[in-house]
C-alpha cells in the first residue's frame, strides 16, 4: 500500500468516527430535549449552542493552527475537552447549566473538522490540484459513519427510550479520541515569509466574497434540516425509526456520491456546481414543505441531498483550497465554518424556533425555500465572475 494511502487511513477513521458522532447527536439533541420537558424555543437556543460556538472556535484554532503547523495536536486536545464534557451530559444541570456544557464541547468538536479537513487538504492537494476522488474515498467514510449511528439510534431510542442519549454521546466521542490519537503527527513546514500571510486580500476579492455569500445562505436553508426536521417528522406522526430511516436515505446518497464524484464534478466548472447545488435546495425545501406526509416525496426530497451537500461540500473543499493555499488553509476552513455554519446555525436555529412557535414547523422549511433562491442567485454571481479552474476542478487519476 502507498504511504500516501497508509497516511489517509486514520483520517478515514477520525472521518467515521467524528460523523458517527454527528449522525445520532445533531438528528436525536432536539428529541432529547424534548423528552426533558422543554418548549421549542428552549430547544431551539440549546440547539443554536453548536453554531454560536462555530463563529469563533473554528477560526481561532485555525489561526492557531496555521501559525505553529500543527494540526493534528491541537485536534487531539480538542477531543481529550470534548470527551471529558460529554461526560457531564449524565448530570442534572437545569437548562442554563446543560447550555454551558454543549458550550464547552462545542467549542472543541467545532473546530476539528476543519483541523482535519485542512490537513487532509494538504496530503490530497500535492502536485497543484485538489484531488477529487482521494478526498471522496476518505470523506465517504465519515458518511458510512453517520449512516450507521443515525439508522442504530432510531432503533434505539424507539425501544428503549431517549434516556441513554448521553451515553450515546460519551461513546461516540470516546471513538473520536483514539481515532484523533491514531492520527500521523504531520507538521506542515514553517516558512518565515508565510508565518503572517495575510487573510485579507484574499476576502477582498470579488468571487470569494460571492462564494462566502452563496455558501451563508445555502446552509441557512439546510438549518432546517439539521435542528428542526426531526421534530417536523415526528409532529407529523413518524416513529423515530422511520426517522432514522428519512436520515439513512439522505447518508445512503451521499455515500454514493463521494465514491462516484471523480466522475462527475470535471463534467462542469465547480462554480457551475454551486449554482446546480443551490437550485437543487430550492426543490428539495419546497417538497419537504409541501408534501411531508407523502413518504415517497420525502424519500425524494431526501436523495437530493447528494446534490444540497455532498456535491456542494466537496466544491466548496475544493475552491478553499484553491483561494486559500498553504498557510492560509486553516484560516480558510476556518472561515467556511464560520460564515457558512456559524451565523447560519445561530440565526437558522433562533428564528426557526420563533417561526416554529408563532406558524408551526412547516414555516421553517417555507423561509428555506426563500434563502436557498438568495443561494441560487449568489452562486450564479460567482459562476459568472469566475473562470473554471481546470487545476482545481481535475480529479487526479
Amino acid at each position: 500500500m502507498p504511504d500516501s494511502r497508509k497516511q489517509l487511513l486514520p483520517f478515514a477513521a477520525m472521518s467515521a468516527a467524528y460523523f458517527a458522532h454527528i449522525g445520532f447527536f445533531n438528528p436525536y439533541l432536539p428529541l432529547w430535549l424534548k423528552d426533558m420537558g422543554l418548549g421549542l424555543l428552549a430547544i431551539s437556543v440549546l440547539t443554536s449552542v453548536q453554531a454560536a460556538t462555530r463563529l469563533f472556535a473554528p477560526y481561532a484554532w485555525g489561526a492557531l493552527s496555521d501559525r505553529t503547523g500543527e494540526r493534528v495536536k491541537l485536534l487531539r486536545l480538542g477531543a481529550v475537552v470534548a470527551f471529558a464534557s460529554a461526560c457531564l451530559l449524565w448530570l442534572d444541570w437545569g437548562p442554563v447549566g446543560l447550555g454551558l456544557v454543549l458550550l464547552v464541547m462545542f467549542t472543541h468538536t467545532s473546530s476539528m473538522m476543519p483541523m482535519s479537513e485542512a490537513a487532509m487538504a494538504h496530503l490530497v492537494s500535492q502536485g497543484g490540484g485538489f484531488d477529487t476522488k482521494r478526498y471522496g474515498r476518505v470523506r465517504l467514510w465519515g458518511s458510512l459513519g453517520f449512516l450507521v449511528t443515525v439508522f442504530v439510534a432510531g432503533a434505539w431510542f424507539q425501544a428503549f427510550g431517549m434516556q441513554h442519549f448521553p451515553g450515546w454521546t460519551v461513546f461516540s466521542l470516546g471513538a473520536v479520541l483514539l481515532s484523533a490519537f491514531w492520527l500521523p503527527d504531520l507538521k506542515e513546514a514553517v516558512h518565515a515569509e508565510h508565518v503572517h500571510l495575510p487573510v485579507g486580500p484574499v476576502l477582498r476579492q470579488k468571487p470569494v466574497r460571492w462564494f462566502f455569500t452563496a455558501a451563508f445562505f445555502h446552509v441557512l436553508s439546510h438549518i432546517g434540516i439539521y435542528v428542526f426536521f426531526s421534530l417536523y417528522l415526528d409532529a407529523l406522526g413518524y416513529s423515530k425509526t422511520m426517522i432514522g430511516v428519512l436520515w439513512a436515505v439522505s447518508v445512503a446518497v451521499e455515500i454514493v456520491w463521494f465514491f462516484t464524484q471523480s466522475r462527475w464534478l470535471p463534467r462542469l466548472p465547480l462554480t457551475a456546481w454551486l449554482v446546480a447545488c443551490s437550485a437543487a435546495m430550492v426543490l428539495r425545501m419546497a417538497l419537504t414543505t409541501l408534501w411531508a406526509d407523502v413518504l415517497w416525496v420525502l424519500l425524494l426530497a431526501q436523495a437530493i441531498h447528494a446534490l444540497t451537500f455532498a456535491a456542494h461540500h466537496t466544491a466548496c473543499i475544493a475552491l478553499l483550497s484553491h483561494h486559500f493555499p498553504g498557510r492560509l488553509r486553516g484560516r480558510g476552513q476556518a472561515l467556511y465554518t464560520v460564515i457558512a455554519y456559524g451565523f447560519p446555525g445561530v440565526l437558522g436555529g433562533l428564528l426557526g424556533g420563533v417561526l416554529s412557535e408563532r406558524w408551526g414547523l412547516q414555516s421553517v422549511f417555507a423561509a428555506s425555500v426563500l434563502t436557498s433562491l438568495v443561494a441560487t442567485a449568489a452562486a450564479y454571481k460567482v459562476w459568472r465572475l469566475q473562470h473554471p479552474r481546470t487545476a482545481v476542478t481535475r480529479a487526479a487519476s
